[in-house]
C-alpha cells in the first residue's frame, strides 16, 4: 500500500498531527503531548505508534533505549485520500452534489464564492493546480 492510500483512524490522526508539526520526535515527547491533549496513557500512545509504523505512515529510529518517530505520510496526501474517500462514499464521487448539500445548510460568504469561481475558472482553462 502506498503512503498516499493509508487509512487513518481518528486516534491515528491525533498522533500524526504531532508528527506533522515536528519530526522526528522522541517517543517520550509524543507521549507527554498526547497525555496532555488527549488524556492518553503511554501504553495507548505506544500502541498507536506501532500501528502507524505497521501501516507505513511513520518511521522509527532507535538509539540505545530511546526511539524517535518521523512522519512518512504527508499531511496533504492523507487529507486528499480522506477527502476522496468521503466524496466517493457519501456523494458517489459527485463534487457538485457535495457543494450543493453544503450550501443548502449555510450561506457562503462572498469571499468563499469568489474562491470557488476562481477555482472553476482555472479548471475551465485547463489549469488543475487550483
Amino acid at each position: 500500500m502506498s503512503a498516499e492510500h493509508i487509512n487513518l483512524t481518528e486516534a491515528e490522526w491525533t498522533v500524526m498531527e504531532c508528527l506533522w508539526k515536528k519530526s522526528p520526535l522522541p517517543s517520550r515527547e509524543i507521549t507527554e503531548q498526547l497525555e496532555k491533549s488527549a488524556g492518553w496513557t503511554r501504553s495507548t500512545t505506544n500502541t498507536l505508534l506501532a500501528r502507524l509504523e505497521g501501516k507505513g505512515a511513520i518511521s522509527t529510529v532507535t538509539k540505545g533505549r530511546s526511539k524517535s518517530y518521523s512522519a512518512v505520510l504527508r499531511r496533504e496526501d492523507a487529507a486528499m485520500h480522506e477527502t476522496e474517500d468521503f466524496l466517493d462514499r457519501v456523494y458517489h464521487g459527485s463534487l457538485s452534489m457535495m457543494v450543493s448539500s453544503l450550501t443548502k445548510k449555510q450561506a457562503l460568504p462572498k469571499s468563499e464564492i469568489d474562491k470557488l469561481y476562481a477555482m472553476l475558472k482555472d479548471l475551465e482553462g485547463g489549469n488543475s493546480d487550483g
